[in-house]
């Protein structure tokens, strides 16, 4: 026998436990009537209208990091038939009480109401948090918190998120204008970043919440007193932004130490997720700068 088959025969085997060990919670779905599929029905009108602590995940990338986060679960995932091999490996993670409805492709473009060229949803549910206050008690010494006000577009919400995750961020505060991070494009744009990211929505003022935790509140504006560059990050910071256009409230503005990113004349803004990106840089080289100096003397 060649090695070849040897191989090819492994590989079969190994799939096929994977698959035997999946096989109690696979549910093949030939009809969008089926009550199990409710869920994942026109999901973008669905999506408009909220989900009572659910959400609606998409693709592998978000899919690994819903199986692997603490502060959410999986409910149920449909997928399209083809993709059940590549993910079985994943799929093994899945606690066993989570049922795994697969369909052809073309009825699972159906059910979704658009073609679901990554093949793949899942139903997630979040775990009650604990209230901004009880997360920011438990920051490190050194901590970074970004705080979002009047963000209600997803795709800059699922781009600030990415951009916090990326540049090490301990957690994100919202204020109660801000879209909900959970939307599934929003989701989707962040890498699945919102996933792992601790988030709260703060509705007392946010300014007396993050004093009372020793963080030394920095809002990014267009009109900021100092350049960003110039700004040494302190130990303990938490980085406003605000919505493109009205920006951050006045009422913020004025309490707080506010920076600009230098740009060409007659250009005075970016887009808040790029402008996030360019600050969380600043702040996060500055801050392993800081730790560095602490750690030597």
């Amino acid at each position: 026998m060649s090695s070849v088959c040897v191989a090819s025969g492994l590989w079969t085997g190994a799939w096929q436990s994977f698959y035997d060990a999946l096989m109690p919670r696979i549910v093949p779905i030939t009809g969008v009537e089926d009550p199990g599929i409710a869920p994942f029905r026109e999901v973008r009108e669905r999506d408009l209208v909220g989900r009572d602590g659910h959400f609606i995940a998409e693709g592998e990338i978000v899919l690994r990091k819903l199986i692997a986060s603490p502060r959410h679960r999986a409910v149920s995932l449909l997928l399209a038939e083809k993709r059940l091999e590549r993910l079985a490996p994943v799929l093994a993670e899945l606690p066993p009480d989570v049922p795994v409805f697969t369909a052809p492709q073309e009825l699972l473009d159906t059910i979704a109401g658009f073609h679901l060229h990554r093949g793949m949803l899942a139903l997630g549910q979040r775990l009650p948090d604990e209230g901004a206050d009880a997360l920011l008690a438990a920051l490190p010494e050194k901590a970074l918190v970004v705080v979002l006000v009047g963000i209600a577009n997803h795709d800059n919400m699922g781009g600030l998120f990415r951009n916090a995750a990326g540049f090490g961020v301990d957690a994100v505060l919202l204020d109660p204008t801000s879209c909900d991070p959970l939307y599934r494009k929003a989701i989707r744009v962040s890498a699945g970043a919102v996933l792992d990211l601790p988030f709260a929505r703060v509705d007392e003022d946010m300014l007396s919440l993050l004093d009372r935790h020793g963080l030394t509140a920095v809002s990014l504006s267009p009109s900021g007193r100092e350049e960003l560059a110039d700004y040494v990050p302190p130990r303990r910071a938490a980085l406003l932004f605000g919505a493109e256009g009205r920006g951050l409230p006045r009422e913020m503005l004025e309490r707080t130490t506010t920076l600009r990113i230098a740009m060409s004349p007659g250009f005075d803004s970016l887009n808040v997720a790029t402008s996030s990106g360019i600050a969380l840089y600043h702040f996060a080289r500055g801050m392993a700068e800081l730790r560095k100096a602490v750690m030597e003397s």
